[in-house]
């Protein structure tokens, strides 16, 4: 990957202290790089930057790079470079926060899956207080790869048959409202949870 120098002026000071802000882990400018989490991550290899060089731009301030880069989605939630990392950054709820402002910048990849199906998720949740599974699936694969729907038609239909995936609107019964309301609540809040 052909890396352009960046000037100081070009930098945006600011991006470290909203991810620390946003995650709460107040420990990202203690990271001393010594790439425990890029050994420790079983998909490192796949990455276009490692989890060390993650946590070094974002600290550096390069916001662009770090939103647009494919290491974000690829993080597995596995924990494995928090449990391993010498001075116990949770680089894990680091990566949900990266995601999460990608997915309100809009600068992921297009027809990327993930976060078209952590949006489709939200918003069932947000419309009937609950997530439909097949209506999810589906709604996300015609955003993205709507070809696959045939390769996935036979395995939708065997489970429909036996009922392990509905079709049907599901709704809570009682409290949408409040559950609106709660996540009107979450949005609105400065620590924001993860979205996926």
């Amino acid at each position: 990957m052909h890396e352009r120098i960046k000037y100081q002026d070009e930098l945006d000071a600011a991006f470290g202290k909203e991810v620390i802000s946003a995650s709460g882990v107040a420990d990202l400018y203690r990271c001393i790089q010594c790439g425990t989490c890029s050994s420790t991550c079983p998909l490192n290899l796949y990455m276009d930057y490692t989890p060390r060089k993650i946590i070094a731009m974002t600290r550096a301030g390069l916001r662009e790079e770090v939103l647009r880069s494919n290491s974000i989605w690829l993080c597995a939630s596995c924990y494995a470079c928090a449990v391993d990392c010498p001075r116990k950054i949770n680089l894990t709820d680091i990566m949900y926060t990266l995601k999460r402002q990608a997915i309100e910048k809009g600068i992921y990849p297009r027809r990327f899956p993930i976060p078209v199906l952590a949006k489709e998720f939200s918003a069932s949740v947000r419309k009937t207080g609950r997530a439909n599974e097949g209506r999810t699936v589906t709604w996300m694969l015609l955003k993205t790869a709507p070809w696959k729907l045939f390769k996935q038609a036979s395995l939708g239909l065997k489970l429909f048959l036996h009922g392990r995936l509905s079709v049907g609107k599901e709704r809570l019964d009682r409290g949408v409202d409040q559950m609106r309301r709660l996540l009107d609540h979450v949005d609105a809040a400065p620590s924001k949870p993860p979205l996926t």
